[in-house]
């Protein structure tokens, strides 16, 4: 079993997942928020996104992350390194809850997660997966110095791929 890390930035601590995260992951999930994500989901299936996102751990050597607020231990969101069959490629995924949006947070924490899967993980490539209407995440793909890649292969044929490079 591969040990979860916990990654420290200047105002995030990149912590593994815990039960009491599920509430506010719950009600993003099913909330019209989850749009871009291909939701609102069912209870039931935000509960195994849930699970998966902390079993791809265990399973792929990677998986997410929540976001804390180290100033207020508050948790901000998620980022993450998906893999398995839902994931042609390896993704840096990421999403904040609507209070801690527009601070830069996703950035700080898609920066960290990016450098501990180049370093630590050796993945060489990643992609963002981002659906078309989401510029908030197309703009922050682009922040990242990631470049649409039109021949990637992707989840939804609709979804726009970012790749970006170590």
């Amino acid at each position: 079993m591969t040990t979860i890390p916990t990654l420290v930035t200047d105002r995030l601590s990149l912590r593994p997942m815990r039960a009491d995260d599920w509430p506010a992951y719950h009600r993003l999930m099913v909330s019209d928020r989850s749009v871009y994500m291909g939701g609102p989901f069912s209870e039931a299936v935000a509960w195994g996104m849930f699970c998966a996102d902390h079993a791809q751990w265990s399973l792929f050597g990677c998986g997410a992350l929540m976001i804390e607020n180290r100033a207020d231990g508050g948790c901000l969101g998620q980022v993450g390194i998906n893999s398995g069959p839902l994931f042609p490629e390896f993704e840096l995924g990421w999403f904040l809850y609507p209070e801690a949006e527009g601070q830069g947070f996703a950035h700080e924490a898609a920066v960290a997660m990016r450098l501990w899967s180049l370093g630590v993980r050796h993945i060489d490539t990643l992609v963002s997966y981002v659906d078309p209407s989401n510029r908030r995440s197309a703009r922050l793909a682009e922040r990242l110095g990631a470049r649409l890649d039109h021949d990637a292969r992707r989840p939804d044929p609709s979804d726009l791929v970012y790749r970006h490079y170590g």
